[in-house]
């Protein structure tokens, strides 16, 4: 099929002679509005449960992790190279050194050939950075901040904890150490209307940003915001605007950026709502037509 737009795993397979895949792990990390340092109860969207795999316990080593995930995937693809994806809460929230031992214990297992770090952009410092920078010339590395919102008074209400320019200073300051830099959004927060998402693109796009991760609001069990929608429901968008919405988005973005993903999957035991029932392949085939039939591309 026709692509309207840099697809991360076209892209991941230009970096690598082999099949490459993510194996998540959680590493026992908290966050600071989490624990106190910069705020209590975290984001209100935020439950880990939703994106934590089968394999991913906290409970055992990185290196147990890492090969609970290599028997998973190696039934299906036996010849399987890996990247060690430290996902759950702020994977660069520790002390440096903690930090380092991770990452390298990751490294040291057979077929891992890289690693994705998912963090916050208040949770950098330079000496890591210099790490990340040296880390970079000798294995593959993205480095991911939760970016969620360029809108200041959103970022509030969500108890993120910090503002754009502390994400926009982060991502500027690893873009130019020559390191890969990922960043993740979501389309439909409270007070965010289409209008509101689209003005956001250009903002988004201007950032030295290699790949992008992009998803719509979801309401999970458990979290501040599902009492929220309860008590006061708020627009979610269907299936048919969210594909509008995205098409409209990514043709504000410039051409190279790496699109990752567009939606989410919570497990559905945890899910209240919007309930598409669409897997993500199904959704990217639905907008891949959507993007033909209206000649939407890149710009």
């Amino acid at each position: 099929m026709e692509q309207y737009y840099r697809d991360f795993g076209n892209w991941l397979r230009e970096q690598f002679p082999f099949k490459v895949q993510k194996i998540s792990i959680n590493a026992g990390f908290t966050c600071p509005n989490r624990d106190g340092r910069v705020g209590r109860g975290g984001c209100i969207y935020c439950n880990n449960q939703t994106f934590n795999p089968t394999y991913c316990d906290k409970q055992k080593s990185v290196t147990e992790q890492l090969e609970d995930g290599k028997r998973f995937f190696a039934r299906k693809y036996p010849d399987m190279k890996y990247l060690a994806y430290f996902q759950a809460y702020t994977n660069t929230y520790g002390t440096n050194s903690h930090l380092k031992a991770l990452y390298e214990e990751a490294l040291a297992v057979e077929d891992v050939v890289g690693l994705v770090i998912g963090t916050r952009p208040d949770c950098i410092n330079d000496d890591l950075l210099d790490y990340f920078e040296e880390l970079n010339q000798r294995t593959f590395l993205i480095v991911e901040y939760g970016v969620e919102t360029c809108n200041d008074a959103t970022l509030r209400l969500i108890n993120r904890g910090h503002d754009f320019d502390c994400a926009k200073q982060a991502i500027e300051r690893t873009a130019s150490r020559s390191i890969r830099v990922g960043a993740h959004i979501i389309l439909g927060l409270p007070g965010e209307d289409e209008n509101e998402s689209l003005r956001q693109a250009p903002i988004i796009s201007s950032l030295p940003l290699t790949t992008l991760k992009i998803h719509q609001m979801q309401i999970i069990r458990g979290t501040k915001l599902a009492k929220m929608y309860e008590e006061h429901p708020f627009h979610l968008y269907s299936v048919d605007e969210y594909i509008h919405l995205i098409a409209e988005y990514i043709s504000r973005l410039r051409a190279d950026l790496i699109l990752e993903r567009f939606v989410s999957q919570s497990p559905p035991e945890l899910l209240i709502a919007p309930k598409w029932g669409l897997k993500n392949y199904e959704f990217t085939h639905r907008l891949n037509n959507y993007m033909k039939e209206h000649c939407i591309k890149k710009s």
